[in-house]
C-alpha cells in the first residue's frame, strides 16, 4: 500500500485551473517572489573591512602591515565580511602584539561543533625588529596602535594594517573637519 501525499492546499485538491485562480485571487506579484537576503559575496582580493573613525580620532604618523594567526572558522567568515574592526587595538601581552576588540561573527551557516569567542585577543604576525619598534611606540606617551584595514592581499592571505596614532583633541578634530569641508567645496567650484 502506497503512503498518501502530502497536497500542497491542505487536504483539498486542486486542479492547475484552481491553482491559476487561487494565485489571481491572492494577487501574487513577481516582487513577492524577490529573495530579500541575498547571500554576501564571497571576498577573495581586497578590502575586507576599513576604520574610518580612526583616522578621525587619531593621527596617523606610519603605518605597517602585519599579519594575524586565526582558524580556518574566522577566515571563512571574514571571506562573508563578517567582522567589525572599529574597536580595535593593540596591546603588548609577554615578547608579543595581540590584537583586542576586533569582533570576527560567527558564520549563521556554520557548524555548530566549529565554535570561536567572537572578540578573543589574536596574535600579530610581524618580525622581531618590528615588534621591538612597535612596542617602543606603544611605550611612548599618549602614542595607540590601531587597526586601518583589513584585506586579503594577492596571494590570498589575511593582512592587517596598522596606523601607530596619538589621539586629537576637540580642535584638531574641528581642524579635520575644516579641511573636508574645504576640499569639498574646492572640487565643486572646479566642476563649475
Amino acid at each position: 500500500m502506497k503512503p498518501k501525499r502530502k497536497h500542497l492546499f491542505s487536504q483539498e485538491r486542486l486542479y492547475i485551473k484552481d491553482f491559476i485562480f487561487a494565485i489571481k485571487t491572492l494577487e501574487i506579484t513577481k516582487k513577492s517572489y524577490k529573495i530579500r537576503h541575498m547571500p554576501r559575496q564571497i571576498i577573495k582580493f581586497g578590502q575586507v573591512s576599513e576604520n574610518r573613525k580612526a583616522r578621525f580620532a587619531y593621527s596617523i604618523e606610519d603605518t605597517i602591515e602585519a599579519g594575524i594567526s586565526l582558524t580556518g572558522a574566522e577566515i571563512k567568515s571574514l571571506r562573508y565580511g563578517l567582522v567589525t574592526i572599529v574597536d580595535g587595538f593593540v596591546q603588548k601581552r609577554g615578547d608579543n602584539l595581540f590584537l583586542a576588540g576586533v569582533e570576527i561573527q560567527k558564520l549563521p551557516t556554520a557548524n555548530r561543533a566549529v565554535n570561536f569567542d567572537e572578540r578573543r585577543q589574536r596574535q600579530l604576525l610581524l618580525h622581531r625588529n618590528q615588534i621591538n619598534r612597535l612596542i617602543g611606540k606603544l611605550q611612548e606617551k599618549g602614542a595607540t596602535i590601531v587597526p586601518l584595514k583589513l584585506y586579503f592581499n594577492n596571494r590570498g592571505k589575511l593582512k592587517v594594517l596598522l596606523g601607530i596614532g596619538y589621539g586629537k583633541n576637540k580642535v584638531d578634530k574641528r581642524e579635520t573637519i575644516k579641511q573636508r569641508e574645504w576640499e569639498r567645496s574646492k572640487s565643486r567650484l572646479l566642476k563649475k
